[in-house]
């Protein structure tokens, strides 16, 4: 089986472009977040009832990626991923009251029941930035943000309380606040913890 490599951290952060970046330097099977492609997310960004149906297909859709990234003979890198789509945006959307208890529930209940049939990442790369830096990248960028600035020092938090379940091995965590976006300070380390 081959290895599988996640990005994750606050949205705005500097997922997508850290994939984009070690795409160029080494080949990757590789699948990203695809925001204006989720039929939900547009939907969810007008109106909070779609919240749960928003949740579910994004967890739904992250376990096909996954699926389909295991069977490739390359590398599998992902930005983002089922296990922050969970562990990031569904408690942060259930903490901001989004998500009702019983919904929350149903998305927990289908996370753990996904990943008990999924092996978890080999490694997890865990990206964070200073909150200036976070809220300059989400301006500059074109597509729908449900997660704002003011939720990354939360989101992180949620995602450092996931990461402590996982082997110190498995897990890269790089503060990218001063990186450029050929991320050319830590693709090296990168890839010296990705080859055997």
């Amino acid at each position: 089986m081959n290895k599988l490599i996640v990005i994750v951290g606050a949205s705005g952060v500097g997922k997508t472009t850290l994939a984009n970046a070690l795409c160029k330097t080494e080949k990757f099977a590789i699948a990203y977040e695809q925001h204006a492609e989720r039929p939900f997310q547009s939907l969810f960004k007008r109106d909070s009832k779609y919240a749960l149906a928003n949740q579910m297909d994004y967890l739904l859709f992250r376990a096909e990626q996954e699926l389909e990234l295991r069977q490739s003979k390359l590398p599998a890198l992902t930005d983002g991923g089922l296990d922050l789509d969970f562990h990031g945006f569904t408690r942060l959307f259930h903490t901001r009251g989004l998500l009702n208890d019983d919904e929350y529930n149903l998305c927990r209940r289908f996370y753990f029941n996904i990943r008990s049939l999924l092996p978890p990442p080999e490694l997890v790369i865990a990206l964070s930035a200073d909150a200036q830096t976070i809220s300059e990248r989400l301006a500059s960028r074109n597509r729908i943000n449900i997660a704002s600035s003011e939720d990354a020092d939360l989101l992180e938090e949620y995602v450092n309380e996931w990461l402590e379940s996982i082997p110190e091995s498995n897990v890269l965590k790089l503060n990218v606040s001063k990186e450029n976006a050929e991320y050319s300070h830590y693709i090296p380390i990168i890839l010296d913890k990705i080859r055997p």
